[in-house]
């Protein structure tokens, strides 16, 4: 009779991903009203001004992020449980390091994430064996070029200056991951992400989806869980400075008289947070009020590839000398790019 009770009161495991599923859909398109909400309404601060717009991106983001973080860890740890990290080394084997470190920048471009949200598949490539290098070229190009940034610039700066911006996007990912590849720094990556990738490989029974779906939120706690914080702390002071600091100050700094105006700029945006689309509104005032090209172009891209809550995020899961690697890397192409750019306009 027990047992049959408790039959009876078993909720059906597809039902809970169904509920979850759908509680996740309504949390992530209810952000953004209840943001604007609890900004202007009960908190009563003023749409436009510095400190509400602060407040109001903050708000917005870090359910967006923590979101995001969410679905896609989840949804890399049940796909990665369908293909054994061995397969996908022996399959990249001997195979041209340019090549798949272009086709993994390519892939970044096609996938809209925010460098935030980047880092789960971050952390999922490396489990599934993907080579560092190949990992980190996506790392960077997801963020910085993007489809909806392509035709947002498209339609604000024409066609020439976007292709450029895409093709600069496209040099830095590849480079980056080019030579973090070539410089071995495997050792770097924090040791957790290697045991929940062996983890992942000593089990080959060909388990149920239901297996497969547990495994991979128990995943999803242990990773959300180590980073949260850091979302929070990082969103907050990106949010603090997106409110605060004014589009004269950026363009007095970035003047065409400031020798430089590039690294400078680089230097600025790494604290901000947005993703590629989010700063094309501010990249087009700043060209109107006339900042070079090239500048704008390497704030923007410092802004999407290198910030500070990505920063925060991803030494989480790698080690202080690998993540200064990749930003010395990035910011380094990004500052050649910018004065290419000057040069060339």
């Amino acid at each position: 009779m027990t047992t049959i009770a408790a039959r009876r009161t078993h909720v059906p495991f597809w039902l809970v991903v169904t509920v979850a599923a759908a509680l996740w859909l309504v949390a992530w398109f209810a952000a953004l009203p209840l943001s604007i909400w609890l900004a202007f309404e009960v908190l009563g601060l003023e749409p436009g001004t510095q400190l509400g717009e602060a407040v109001a991106f903050f708000l917005y983001d870090v359910p967006k992020v923590l979101l995001l973080l969410t679905g896609i860890v989840t949804g890399v740890s049940f796909l990665r449980s369908f293909v054994a990290p061995e397969k996908v080394r022996s399959a990249l084997a001997g195979r041209n390091a340019v090549v798949g470190t272009a086709a993994a920048a390519g892939f970044g471009i096609v996938t809209p994430f925010c460098s935030c949200s980047a880092v789960p598949l971050f952390i999922g490539f490396l489990e599934a064996g993907v080579p560092l290098g190949v990992t980190f070229a996506f790392l960077v190009a997801s963020p910085m070029v993007n489809e909806v940034a392509i035709v947002l610039l498209w339609g604000l700066v024409g066609p020439q200056l976007t292709i450029a911006y895409v093709i600069a996007g496209l040099i830095v990912a590849i480079f980056a991951g080019l030579l973090i590849g070539r410089l071995g720094l495997e050792r770097y990556v924090e040791d957790y992400v290697w045991k929940i990738r062996a983890g992942s490989v000593a089990i080959d029974d060909h388990p149920t989806l239901e297996v497969r779906l547990r495994d991979a939120w128990r995943s999803t706690l242990d990773i959300v869980g180590r980073i949260w914080k850091w979302v929070i702390i990082g969103i907050g002071v990106g949010a603090f400075i997106h409110g605060f600091v004014p589009t004269e100050l950026v363009v007095k700094i970035g003047g065409e008289d400031n020798p430089l105006a590039v690294p400078a700029l680089v230097a600025l945006g790494v604290p901000l947070y947005s993703n590629a689309a989010g700063t094309i509104p501010i990249i087009e005032a700043l060209l109107g009020k006339g900042l070079p090209v090239g500048s704008a172009l390497a704030f923007m891209m410092a802004i999407t590839a290198l910030s500070l809550p990505e920063m925060m995020i991803l030494r989480k899961v790698m080690k202080t000398p690998l993540l200064a690697t990749f930003v010395a890397i990035v910011a380094a192409g990004i500052v050649v790019i910018g004065y290419a750019f000057n040069w060339l306009t």
